[in-house]
């Protein structure tokens, strides 16, 4: 064993081993190998709501204590976001007798879309809000896993409809209605993250499941980093989205968050979590780092089959709640949205190795990326990394643009090529956009608070 890992291993068996105490190991890790500056700690505050009366003035507490600076813009937001947050106690969207069902319908209030930039606080202000809203029937999801949970329960609507019988037309069934129903009976308030429409199966039915939604009542607050009318910008059949847009501009009213400013690049470093291909004893440095985080698991290192959707994904290296995967396993690979969720759920740590330049030759890949880092940021999975460029530069708009895979896609659907190099499908910008938002949640993902939150180990034992 090598002495660096010696003394990490002391480390560990010395007693009750605190998050930061094995945080602080593997930076002296990386710093053995490394000359860094010593990062200054951030202590670690989560949304507890204890002597606050409504999301307002739970910010103006962590402005006057410290732990924020005041932000005019999300002072704004949060100002309506408060008086929502009044406005819905007592509020519900189920009738209270027969009577009332037959007759009268609650009036639910305007809820709102929160757009800007990425990093400028639009999560934490939702979440603030969300906190505060005394109603037992709410759900705060990412939109990913929420359009994932809507097809789930069409599937199974679907299903359950009696087989048709041979030499007979089936019954047409629209199952949109009945699975809004449901999803309203769950939920008076929904709140949203990451409001994203990139797939086409997902943009043509948002109109009539929305509009299901708000006249059963139910109130939607959703943060983007798209104002409403740029939804699914350039996307296939866009024509039939388009109408979802006023849909949801009639139910919710549009706020910008926008400071300039991303406070996600401001806290304090973990120490070194993103290395480079070309840095020396790189790959060493990883190999020693899961070595001292598995030797605080209770499991030996060995492959891992996870079963999602009645689908078998393999992961070939994990200890515990430690996974150490490639790119190439990760992105690579017909994996989605469901995949990711799963592993989030199930690991805490995640390191991705060898991520390459993604050039409008890997768009694919670089759209898994995106919709991964999204899961585990959501699910607060820490993450090492060992890409082949800096952070900022994964991802490039150049490159061969003799994509084989579009140009039989673009056939295939009898498009000329001309006509079809502005649709984002095709021409990388809708990942170019997203991914400012994954290079700014990687960033966050890189600093001391963010890892000593992600830990699962203190909150089981609370």
């Amino acid at each position: 064993m090598s002495p660096s890992a010696s003394l990490g291993f002391r480390c560990l068996l010395t007693g009750k081993h605190s998050s930061r105490k094995l945080l602080q190991s593997l930076t002296d890790l990386y710093r053995r190998g490394y000359t860094v500056k010593a990062q200054q700690a951030v202590e670690d505050s989560g949304l507890s709501t204890a002597g606050f009366s409504g999301p307002l003035d739970h910010y103006s507490g962590l402005i006057r204590d410290g732990s924020l600076r005041e932000d005019e813009h999300q002072k704004a937001v949060l100002q309506k976001l408060d008086q929502l947050h009044k406005t819905l106690r007592g509020y519900s969207n189920t009738p209270t007798s027969f009577f009332s069902k037959l007759f009268t319908k609650p009036k639910p209030p305007k809820g709102y879309y929160i757009y800007g930039d990425v990093g400028t606080g639009k999560t934490m202000v939702m979440d603030m809000f969300y906190s505060y809203v005394e109603t037992e029937k709410k759900k705060r999801v990412h939109f990913h896993g929420f359009m994932l949970d809507v097809h789930k329960r069409i599937h199974r609507l679907k299903q359950s409809m009696p087989k048709r019988k041979a030499g007979k037309m089936a019954k047409s069934y629209d199952p949109i209605a009945p699975v809004a129903e449901e999803i309203s009976e769950e939920a008076c308030l929904l709140c949203f993250d990451e409001f994203q429409v990139t797939d086409i199966a997902d943009a043509m039915i948002l109109k009539q499941l929305f509009e299901n939604l708000f006249l059963n009542g139910v109130v939607v607050v959703a943060t983007s980093n798209r104002p409403p009318e740029d939804l699914y910008k350039n996307g296939l059949q866009r024509v039939n989205f388009v109408p979802f847009i006023a849909v949801l501009q009639k139910y919710c009213q549009t706020l910008r968050l926008d400071s300039g400013i991303d406070y996600r690049k401001r806290n304090s470093s973990a120490g070194k979590l993103y290395f480079l291909s070309s840095e020396p004893d790189a790959e060493v440095m990883l190999d020693k780092m899961f070595d001292e985080l598995a030797f605080t698991q209770n499991d030996i290192t060995r492959p891992r089959i996870l079963n999602v959707l009645n689908r078998k994904v393999r992961l070939n290296k994990a200890c515990g709640t430690i996974a150490d995967c490639t790119f190439e396993e990760l992105c690579d690979r017909p994996l989605g949205a469901s995949d990711y969720l799963e592993i989030s759920r199930l690991f805490d740590t995640v390191f991705i190795r060898h991520i390459p330049l993604l050039t409008l030759n890997k768009k694919t890949q670089a759209r898994r990326l995106i919709t991964l880092v999204d899961a585990l940021y959501d699910h607060k999975v820490r993450v090492v990394i060992l890409a082949d460029h800096p952070l900022e530069d994964i991802f490039v708009h150049n490159g061969d643009h003799g994509h084989d895979e579009s140009h039989i896609l673009m056939d295939d659907l009898g498009l000329k090529r001309e006509d079809a190099s502005s649709l984002s499908i095709f021409s990388g910008e809708e990942e170019m956009f997203a991914f400012q938002r994954t290079v700014s949640r990687l960033t966050e993902m890189q600093t001391e608070e963010y890892w000593l939150e992600g830990d699962r180990s203190t909150k089981s034992q609370v």
